[in-house]
């Protein structure tokens, strides 16, 4: 093969073609020279004429080779499925209303030395399509397609936030302290420094330290990662969307919220109004706020309160079969209840509104009911898109709230957050109010493409290692 070229210019791609050429009578041919190129996906031969179809990264377009036009005939007939090759010839369409190549001139790209599937099947076995996207993307429509809406959401996501105001950063993905969420991190070890760091399970403290250094409105679209199980709705390594802006709170990142996903739809996918794993989904602002302990009394008929004795909240609890733990205060009671009981019941969209503080260390007070903070999740499709605050800005109640986080995690629980000095340090500068938010960019990239499995939005997911053959 080394007389495969270096280099090879193409002049349109197959969707120029076709937007070029489409309207074409049946039957009519053109003087119009064109070159394309991409891989062979199908290919037949009869007798003196053969056909091919060449796909590009912009869609497919038909290859018409009659012997007597087409240089190197039967080569081309002895070509392979997944052939990467350049082709050169007018445009027509076939009596048939195909629109097509008439190919005079080809030439080898590249050979594909395994087999491909057949196109016109695809991959069925769901761990080669996450294990070999590289095959996948070329035979599998819905996965192209999903792909298609992931880069869109991304762009359309920075540009509505930019136009808002909002300036982007970069910040570390090595932490010296895990912090930010109650997730359990991942450890490596710096040799030079020799010290412990671990990959960051959020992006939050680092964003809100630029709040207080005047950026008063900030986002960062950015990997994170968080050693927990595998299954259709996490994947160890995800992208998130957090932002943060001053002087705003929980209400309205409510708003941002409703009209960021909304506006994204619209752009992406033309609608609000999509259909998931054949439900209805109305994705519309204004979307529905209601309590925690609203939903749960609406969908486990029980009612709960913080002011509830701890015994009574343990009851219910073991009475949905939540594994109780005898540490659990009346709040991460509440939340296990609402996590077993309501939130996949919960289509929404709908925000779910006025957390516990206990299960919310990070988040500021609620301004009128004791024991809860101003937190929301937005809920869509019985899971949870995002989560949002009024942030804490007090420097000595997050430091009691970090102190009583480092007891929990004394007490064994791995997800438990550690003090963070340097950040209580940055809170005593002065944090101005602020509302937080953070969108996980993988679920709403499934909504929109209709997809049941994060795998299915993830170009290449973690996946237990190949076990030979």
């Amino acid at each position: 093969m080394s007389d495969l070229p270096y280099r090879f210019e193409p002049t349109a791609t197959a969707a120029e073609l076709h937007e070029r050429f489409d309207s074409l009578d049946a039957g009519a041919e053109t003087d119009d020279t064109v070159t394309i190129a991409g891989r062979l996906l199908l290919r037949r031969v009869q007798g003196k004429l053969a056909f091919g179809q060449l796909q590009d990264s912009t869609g497919r377009i038909q290859l018409f080779c009659p012997a007597q036009v087409t240089e190197r005939f039967e080569e081309f007939g002895n070509l392979d499925l997944g052939d990467w090759i350049g082709a050169t010839g007018e445009m027509m369409k076939t009596r048939k209303g195909e629109l097509s190549v008439r190919v005079r001139e080809w030439v080898l790209l590249a050979k594909a030395r395994r087999q491909f599937p057949d196109k016109w099947h695809g991959l069925s076995d769901v761990d080669t399509r996450y294990r070999q996207r590289y095959v996948d993307l070329w035979v599998t429509d819905e996965a192209r397609r999903a792909f298609q809406i992931r880069s869109q959401v991304v762009s359309s996501m920075r540009r509505r936030l930019e136009a808002q105001g909002f300036v982007e950063v970069e910040t570390p993905l090595l932490h010296a302290i895990p912090g930010g969420a109650l997730a359990r991190p991942f450890i490596t070890h710096h040799n030079t420094l020799d010290i412990d760091l671990y990959l960051r399970i959020a992006i939050e403290l680092h964003l809100k330290r630029l709040v207080v250094g005047g950026l008063e409105r900030v986002f960062e679209i950015g990997r994170v990662f968080r050693n927990e199980g595998i299954d259709p709705r996490h994947n160890p390594e995800f992208t998130m969307l957090e932002l943060y802006q001053a002087y705003a709170d929980y209400e309205d990142m409510m708003r941002l919220t409703e009209e960021l996903v909304a506006g994204i739809a619209e752009e992406v996918v033309g609608t609000t109004r999509l259909t998931y794993g054949g439900q209805a989904l109305d994705l519309t602002p204004p979307w529905r706020r209601a309590t925690m302990n609203e939903l749960i009394a609406e969908h486990a008929g029980v009612e709960v309160d913080l002011e509830m004795d701890v015994d009574a909240l343990r009851k219910i609890a073991s009475g949905f079969d939540v594994p109780v733990d005898d540490d659990w205060g009346p709040g991460k009671l509440i939340l296990e209840i609402y996590e077993k009981t309501t939130e996949s019941e919960l289509w929404g969209p709908v925000f779910v509104t006025d957390y516990p503080q206990e299960v919310s260390p990070l988040a500021r007070a609620h301004r009128s009911k004791p024991g809860y903070v101003e937190r929301f999740e937005p809920i869509v499709a019985g899971r949870e898109l995002g989560n949002a605050f009024t942030e804490l800005t007090d420097p000595d109640e997050q430091r009691a709230r970090f102190e009583e986080q480092a007891r929990l995690k004394a007490a064994g629980d791995e997800e438990a957050m550690i003090v963070d000095e340097d950040y209580l340090r940055a809170l005593e500068y002065g944090l101005p109010p602020t509302g937080g938010l953070g969108i996980g960019i993988d679920r709403l990239v499934m909504l929109l493409s209709d997809a049941q499995n994060i795998r299915d939005v993830i170009l290449f997911p973690t996946l237990r290692p190949e076990q030979e053959r």
